[in-house]
């Protein structure tokens, strides 16, 4: 069993397409961000830099006692060598879907959280700020694109590298990106979305935020089932 810590974001959702991809039985915990939850002390326990998602694995291959997971990367990564599946055995395959992933991690996710910060939440429009983001957002589909080119999916098949990539595409107009402009990320952001993995987890998000919890009870919900006996 699989307790994910969980909020609606792009991070968020690389780790439920996952787990809704491989069939793994997972408890999805709420870290309400908009509430602050992601600071308190036990939730730092399990992810010291304060950010969601996060998991706890119960069932670890070495038989041990549970072991936490922070970092989406570090998660699906973590969650694909625990399954076997969504990532190559051999070598050359397993290189460069890792190369993707941590392109992923280094660039597309950091690029296009600062281009929805300057454009959408920064409470002065820097224009300097905007562009630059925007741009380098741009630059980056254009090289995903191009990996796309000859490939169905980033690496070859369907892998860990699509799954990192895929929620961070799916705003794009809120990138001020077009896809009309990158027809092979086009063709490949269609086949992921209509994924029955990827549906399944996005409806669980949509469930998650129409919900009205009652704070306290959803500070219960997530301070109750952390408080276990974890491996860090």
């Amino acid at each position: 069993m699989i307790d994910l810590y969980y909020w609606t974001t792009p991070n968020g959702h690389k780790i439920t397409i996952f787990l809704e991809e491989v069939g793994l039985q997972y408890t999805i915990i709420p870290v309400n961000i908009g509430a602050g939850d992601q600071f308190k002390p036990e939730f730092l326990k399990i992810s010291p830099n304060n950010r969601i998602p996060a998991i706890i694995d119960h069932e670890p291959a070495d038989g041990g006692a549970p072991i936490s997971v922070f970092e989406s990367g570090a998660i699906l990564l973590y969650l694909a060598e625990k399954t076997g599946q969504l990532i190559p055995q051999d070598l050359r395959n397993r290189t460069q879907v890792l190369e993707w992933l941590f392109w992923q991690m280094a660039g597309l996710g950091p690029m296009a959280g600062q281009n929805h910060h300057f454009s959408t939440y920064a409470p002065e429009k820097i224009d300097y700020a905007i562009n630059r983001y925007v741009n380098e957002t741009g630059r980056l589909y254009a090289v995903l694109n191009k990996q796309l080119a000859d490939k169905e999916f980033v690496a070859g098949d369907y892998s860990i590298a699509d799954i990192a990539a895929y929620p961070w595409i799916v705003p794009y107009e809120r990138q001020s990106q077009n896809l009309e402009d990158f027809p092979h990320v086009k063709r490949w952001f269609e086949a992921i979305k209509a994924r029955p993995a990827t549906i399944r987890a996005y409806e669980k998000a949509e469930a998650l935020k129409t919900q009205t919890l009652d704070p306290d009870k959803s500070r219960d919900l997530l301070f109750n089932q952390s408080a276990k006996t974890i491996q860090t």
